[in-house]
């Protein structure tokens, strides 16, 4: 039983036109893919077409059905499901806050967010326990830098500060 060929859709682009997007995409496996496409269309083996694009012909077979089911964009990768994120975007959302808030001294203890510190205030409020070094990717994800204010004793006196920085001290 012979095998029929898979027809590749002409009305999208010329092999021409594949060939000149294939040279300015920057994602290489689409571009091989497109460099695939071309040599099929102008009546290369579908064996030969994959070899000369570091295919197998397999691979081709699905990018010509993925081509002409949704043009280019089926000639990219698709996303990779992944593992869902531990916090929810919400929780994202209000964990960014409360960093830029700054800790309540009297609840959390201290001037300034450590990791530990935060890891202990989720456990708290969103019941979802995290090791520091990956709450700290979240963090960055956030795009808050690891920079730690100036420190601030809990006890200084505001009003002191200001007067000291409008006139410095008197000289006798």
């Amino acid at each position: 039983m012979a095998r029929q060929a898979l027809e590749i859709r002409t009305d999208l682009h010329t092999a021409d036109a594949l060939r000149r997007m294939a040279r300015q995409e920057q994602d290489r496996r689409a571009a091989m893919r497109m460099l695939a496409l071309p040599n099929a269309m102008e009546g290369m083996t579908r064996a030969e077409a994959a070899r000369l694009a570091g295919m197998e012909q397999q691979a081709l077979r699905d990018a010509v059905i993925r081509y002409n089911a949704e043009g280019l964009s089926g000639l990219h990768d698709r996303p990779k499901p992944g593992r869902t994120p531990t916090l929810t975007e919400g929780e994202q959302a209000t964990l960014r806050a409360v960093i830029l808030r700054g800790p309540d001294p009297a609840c959390d203890g201290g001037g300034d967010w450590t990791l530990p510190m935060l890891c202990r205030w989720m456990e708290d409020h969103f019941g979802k326990t995290m090791h520091p070094d990956n709450l700290s990717r979240v963090v960055r994800r956030l795009d808050l830098s690891r920079q730690k204010t100036r420190p601030r004793h809990p006890k200084a006196d505001e009003a002191a500060q200001a007067a000291f920085k409008k006139g410095g001290c008197a000289m006798p």
